[in-house]
């Protein structure tokens, strides 16, 4: 699998990667396994989690699966923290908080420092500057060798940035995780110029629409997917609609042009992105996560990845970069 650079980092990263927010809740330990062995085998390095999946579960599962089965040396293992089960506050980006929470990052994972670790949300109620000086120390202290944000607004993306280079010694933002997909296109108002301009990666979370563009969706819910899933029919729902019905009919009728599939169309649509390191893979089963890798010997024609960008364009109004409509 091709190896891409995180930004301006000397950072390599798969150019797809595999999401483990099902792990330690929908999706056991042997299902795990085989899905690390398989993403592996093709080449991937790139293992996605939080502290947050499955309550520090998915965290766990990698060190078992690390100290077992794939050679802790061979991955890179990015992680995020900031999220807080706190009805009054989601996120908590403190210093004290960030830091505790990688420390317990580090124990699940069984590992003394992670590839890549990110501020998973901006948190309004702490300092920038306390939030990234965060960043910094857990680099200086060797328990991270990267440091990146993850669903940051353009304004604040580009903020931290500039904080981040601004200052002698401070380590520069590797990337950004941001959900970017045909359903999805948010990210290229604001934060994909930022991105770029700074020489921050973007590392695409849900690439799939949050598995509604694989098509499975088009007619019913089938009973084993997310959307019957008691954990995560609400994030499938939002996807759902008229307008991702247009979309999934046209991708589908691209894949049928390129004899390959919705999933493989749509998730090449977004590796090929500009800014684009890698794309997140969430698989139910070792089999979905096969399908998914084959995308590699894929490359959209201009002619189809035209078509599919204008029927998925999202509308850029002022003062949106780019816009086009008051």
């Amino acid at each position: 699998m091709e190896k891409r650079h995180l930004g301006r980092t000397g950072l390599r990263v798969s150019r797809l990667g595999l999401g483990t927010m099902t792990w330690g809740r929908d999706t056991d330990e042997h299902d795990a396994a085989e899905q690390l062995k398989t993403f592996v085998d093709a080449g991937g390095t790139l293992l996605d989690t939080a502290d947050v999946y499955a309550d520090g579960g998915a965290e766990y599962l990698i060190s078992r699966l690390t100290d077992s089965l794939i050679p802790r040396s061979e991955l890179v293992i990015a992680t995020k923290a900031g999220s807080v089960p706190d009805s009054d506050r989601r996120f908590d980006t403190s210093r004290g908080s960030l830091l505790s929470a990688l420390d317990a990052s580090l124990r699940r994972l069984g590992t003394d420092y992670v590839d890549l670790w990110q501020v998973h949300a901006f948190d309004p109620a702490t300092p920038d500057e306390e939030t990234l000086y965060a960043l910094d120390l857990a680099v200086a202290s060797g328990r991270a060798r990267y440091v990146g944000v993850s669903n940051y607004s353009g304004w604040q993306l580009a903020k931290a940035a500039a904080w981040q280079r601004a200052h002698p010694g401070r380590v520069p933002l590797a990337g950004t995780q941001m959900e970017y997909s045909l359903l999805q296109r948010g990210i290229e108002r604001e934060v994909v110029p930022a991105a770029l301009d700074a020489g921050v990666g973007l590392i695409a979370s849900s690439p799939l629409g949050r598995g509604v563009l694989t098509g499975k969706y088009r007619h019913a819910v089938p009973p084993e997917s997310r959307g019957a899933s008691p954990y995560l029919s609400g994030f499938v729902q939002p996807y759902l609609g008229d307008r991702s019905r247009r979309i999934v009919d046209a991708l589908a009728t691209a894949a049928d042009g390129l004899a390959s599939s919705p999933l493989a169309v749509a998730l090449s649509w977004v590796r090929d992105r500009p800014g684009v390191a890698s794309a997140l893979i969430g698989a139910r089963t070792a089999g979905q996560l096969r399908s998914a890798l084959s995308v590699e010997t894929l490359t959209l024609p201009d002619e189809i990845r035209g078509a599919l960008d204008d029927v998925s364009a999202p509308v850029h109004r002022y003062p949106d970069q780019g816009w086009t409509e008051l």
